[in-house]
């Protein structure tokens, strides 16, 4: 099941046809050719570079059909270090990037040896793990199987030149071991010793979010892809949050007497699950459950089930919710399933997203014949009910959250007044709050931190709430956002802050405070509790007191100016839908630059490639690149302000919390200026060809640019082999290895010499 990510990939799923492969199982899309990188003598040295730091030398070997020797005489031709043995942690948790890397350079048989995945895994996985086909370009570039052939003497001559660059620009570093890819789950999930357990009180203030290195699997079948150990419960109790979510799907929790096929396995699960409540329970934390049902099923198993069959979309269709033996399935799956694990913290429902689940859940005017008599509040707020009813069947203390995503605001009103009377209601903070950034007028739509909230139609919803006596709470992101994802917590606290006071002057204590991104501890996630814990407090003596914490009292003051610089910075964002989720700021410096046009549109939070003009999105070109130089002109006074801050304190905690800091900043200011280096220079590039503007200032625009990516690859590298949740995010996994950013200095010298 997909994790949603937002109402632009709503869109785009509906749109993607989900074809076949020859075989029937592995999806092809618009299949176009697959790109090739002009600045690698050939296809076979991209793939080696490009798996050095991902895939075992013979397994490349074997999927090359020739020799370790082979393989490892290429990468030596080119500069690349000894190469190391791949962990069992990176294999287990970096299938992601694995596939990402090599989707333009290997067909999927090639690719599934890499894997070592069967074609149904792989095709799960493509369809499943939190939109992944859509990450990728909905289509699986045409790739001829790749084979090793003896480079020829003009390829030995570039490897020569990529050697010499690599040695020259990176001065022996490339040797240097860096911090394993995977190291912070490990450090993470170790147990801080003497560490005190919270004071627990139930009258607290909700405050959950998700895990920062979950990975898309079965946690209740496979205890090695736990995403809630110790470690990490401990440290984010720490810092106040005394709640966790997980993903679930109900027909693999709970059996049924009418659908005798849900169920397999369900005993394994619930008895996980309810150790993980417990260990959980210790450090004052609840676990809730994603609930978002009833879940679709393939549209050829209704034909044992033909009188529960709802509104059918591709190969799904709806079991529908105005059926009574569905609504019986919901209400009675989650009293077995409550009652079974009876310290849940409880759920969070979605009943429209982009999962298929009751007949109105994907906004189709297309509803089964049952539903079209119904209104869409009607059975919407029946969904939640039914799930409300189960629940407290099972636990009446346990907490049902409704939340509006996606509901629409012409029934809205009426779907609340329909609501039982025991729920919580949720809605994201920031939704529909008007901005101008460039003199362009926008609205948010989630996601955003340089946007403060809550934005109008929250506060539409929350009164409505509030009138029938809810309480409710707010979806935010406290962390990171889709804005910048690749960092684990953005040093923008006084934006974070301000949103807080706001939501705490609207009486919304209660918090998401974050989706799939974002579940790092932090002095953000901190900074929550401490707003809490003093209302009406001046706001900067709140973040004083948690700069002195971190980063003690000889440099807070300067890490107070950073948070200061920082926020006002990354105000400037041009913050839209597409923006978010197209532009360059995820991949940063490892993305190469294109001299010619690549054809390929950006995916969504997956690879940007040169699509400057879907970057943009409601932006004109210069206001696009302005706005990114706004926010790399205002990032940089903020890191003037933090880096003397590590020199003024001596105590070993405080010290290694502002080099962590530093570090953080650093890179995303790599991320936010190669962000604006690209869009320079592709808009320049566009316009030499389109002949709009001088053609001699463009050549130079994008000749400063190159350069700059080339400083910037050379910090990022240094910076990421010392931390490796830099250029990693749940969902995407990493988004670049160290080698990645070698690569870009590769790319643009090539460019570079091929200007001259």
């Amino acid at each position: 099941m997909s994790k949603r990510l937002g109402l632009i990939c709503l869109t785009i799923c509906s749109l993607t046809p989900f074809t076949r492969a020859a075989d029937d199982v592995l999806p092809v899309g618009d299949a176009k050719p697959a790109l090739e990188w002009s600045h690698f003598p050939s296809r076979l040295h991209t793939f080696v570079w490009r798996n050095w730091e991902s895939v075992d030398l013979d397994k490349m070997a074997a999927v090359l059909g020739t020799s370790v020797e082979n393989v490892q005489a290429v990468g030596e031709s080119m500069g690349l270090p000894p190469h190391q043995p791949i962990t069992d942690i990176q294999k287990q948790r970096g299938y992601i990037a694995l596939i990402r890397r090599n989707w333009h350079l290997v067909p999927y048989e090639q690719l599934l040896q890499l894997l070592d995945w069967d074609a149904e895994q792989l095709a799960y996985t493509l369809k499943e793990d939190d939109f992944l086909w859509v990450k990728l370009g909905h289509a699986k570039p045409q790739c001829e199987p790749l084979r090793y052939e003896a480079p020829s003497e003009e390829m030995l001559a570039r490897c020569a030149e990529i050697k010499r660059i690599a040695k020259s620009e990176f001065a022996g570093k490339l040797h240097v071991p860096g911090e394993p890819r995977f190291a912070f789950v490990e450090r993470l999930s170790t147990p801080l010793p003497d560490a005190k357990l919270p004071e627990v009180n139930d009258d607290d203030p909700i405050r959950f979010l998700y895990s920062y290195f979950a990975v898309y699997g079965e946690p209740l079948l496979d205890p090695s892809l736990d995403p809630y150990p110790d470690g990490l419960l401990q440290r984010l109790a720490a810092v106040g949050v005394n709640g966790v979510w997980l993903h679930t799907v109900l027909r693999d929790l709970v059996p049924s007497e009418d659908f005798p096929d849900f169920g397999h396995q369900h005993e394994k699960r619930l008895e996980n699950m309810a150790k993980m409540v417990q260990r959980a329970k210790k450090y004052g934390i609840r676990i809730y459950l994603y609930m978002n049902e009833p879940r679709s099923m393939p549209t050829a198993w209704f034909k044992d089930h033909p009188e529960i069959a709802g509104v059918s979309e591709g190969p799904a269709t709806a079991m529908c919710s105005s059926t009574p033996v569905v609504q019986k399935y919901l209400r009675e799956g989650l009293e077995y399933l409550f009652k079974q694990v009876p310290d849940l913290g409880g759920v969070f429902t979605i009943s429209m997203s982009e999962n298929l689940t009751n007949c109105y859940s994907r906004a189709s005017k297309d509803v089964c014949p049952r539903c079209s008599k119904r209104k869409p509040a009607e059975v919407v707020a029946e969904v939640n009910r039914l799930i409300t009813e189960g629940v407290h069947a099972g636990n009446p203390d346990a907490r049902v959250i409704v939340w509006d995503w996606g509901w629409r605001n012409e029934w809205t009103e009426e779907a609340i007044k329909l609501l039982p009377d025991n729920v919580y209601y949720m809605c994201v903070s920031e939704w529909d709050l008007p901005i101008n950034r460039g003199g362009v007028d926008a609205q948010i739509g989630e996601y955003s931190i340089s946007a403060v909230g809550p934005g109008p139609r929250a506060l539409r919803h929350w009164k409505w709430a509030q009138d029938r006596g809810f309480k409710t709470l707010a979806k935010v992101q406290m962390n990171c956002t889709w804005e910048l994802s690749t960092i684990p917590y953005l040093p923008t606290l006084d934006l974070v802050a301000e949103h807080l006071l706001n939501l705490q002057k609207e009486g919304v204590n209660d918090l998401m405070l974050s989706w799939s991104l974002g579940g790092h501890p932090s002095p953000n996630l901190e900074l929550v509790q401490l707003v809490n814990d003093n209302p009406g407090a001046d706001i900067d003596l709140i973040l004083t007191k948690l700069a002195v914490k971190w980063y003690g009292p000889t440099a807070a003051a300067d890490a107070r100016a950073a948070w200061r610089e920082f926020s006002k910075a990354f105000a400037a964002f041009p913050f839209h839908g597409t923006v978010v989720y197209a532009g360059p700021m995820q991949v940063g410096p490892a993305n190469p630059l294109y001299p010619e046009p690549s054809g390929y549109p950006a995916s969504m939070v997956g690879i940007p490639f040169d699509a400057v003009d879907q970057w943009r999105s409601i932006y004109p070109r210069d206001a696009y690149v302005d706005q990114f130089r706004k926010i790399v002109e205002g990032w940089r006074e903020g890191l003037k302000q933090l880096a003397p801050a590590t020199q003024r304190t001596m105590q070993t905690e405080h010290r290694d919390n502002l080099n962590t800091a530093l570090r953080l900043a650093e890179a995303a200011y790599c991320h936010l200026r190669s962000t604006w280096n690209q869009a320079r220079f592709t808009v320049a590039r566009n316009e030499i060809a389109e002949g709009t503007g001088d053609a001699a200032e463009h050549r130079k625009t994008m000749r400063a640019a190159a350069e700059d990516e080339i400083r910037l690859a050379k910090q990022l590298y240094e910076l990421t082999k010392k931390d490796a949740r830099i250029g990693y995010e749940a969902t995407n996994h990493h988004y670049y290895y160290p080698l990645d950013l070698v690569e870009k200095v590769i790319n643009c010298r090539y460019i570079l010499s091929q200007e001259n």
